[in-house]
């Protein structure tokens, strides 16, 4: 649920990395940071617990112009991906505007996937959304890795929906920036039509 800022005259949107533990969330966000001009950005939070972090930061991309007068900036955090941080992983999805889906393309993980899969769409429910209300996009990661699942076989077990997929190597930054611009291009459509620009 994007936020409206008056006095600096933005909105103010949220997108979620989600995934299961060790799967390229934080190096996505990490990769993202790095790259991004440092006038555009704020600082990057991370909170930190004993064996997951959250991180979090927000930008202002300068080439996406305005919505009614609007300029949009955008909030990217991180879920940590072990399951008993699940009171942390609602917290974080509330008032999600976009998610980004990281899937850790090692065959061995492809159960954690599906769990964490299900896990975010029974937390979304909790909210009060579906997954078919929320803009999201998958991110197949790790595919420079011997032991990579075909993407096929990802497809069919985790993109049900057909949504927009990307492989990626989060760690050498291919496919970071091609998932980040179809959510965030979701996401301005999905607020487009709330707000009848």
């Amino acid at each position: 649920m994007s936020f409206i800022n008056y006095a600096a005259r933005e909105i103010n949107c949220k997108i979620v990395y989600y995934g299961p533990g060790l799967g390229g969330k934080t190096t996505n966000l990490q990769y993202i940071y790095d790259k991004t001009n440092p006038k555009s950005k704020g600082k990057m939070i991370s909170l930190a617990t004993e064996t997951e972090r959250t991180l979090f930061f927000d930008f202002l991309p300068l080439n996406l112009g305005e919505i009614k007068g609007f300029k949009v900036r955008f909030h990217l955090y991180t879920v940590p991906g072990q399951v008993f941080y699940d009171a942390s992983r609602k917290l974080i999805l509330k008032g999600v505007d976009g998610i980004v889906f990281v899937a850790d393309s090692q065959i061995e993980r492809m159960d954690a996937n599906i769990e964490s899969f299900e896990n975010m769409i029974g937390n979304l429910e909790e909210q009060g959304y579906t997954i078919k209300s929320v803009p999201y996009v998958i991110q197949y990661n790790k595919r420079d890795l011997p032991n990579a699942a075909p993407v096929d076989e990802m497809k069919k077990e985790l993109n049900k929906d057909n949504v927009p997929d990307f492989e990626a190597i989060a760690i050498k930054g291919t496919g970071v920036f091609d998932t980040l611009k179809a959510v965030t291009k979701l996401v301005l459509i999905d607020l487009k039509r709330k707000t009848g620009a």
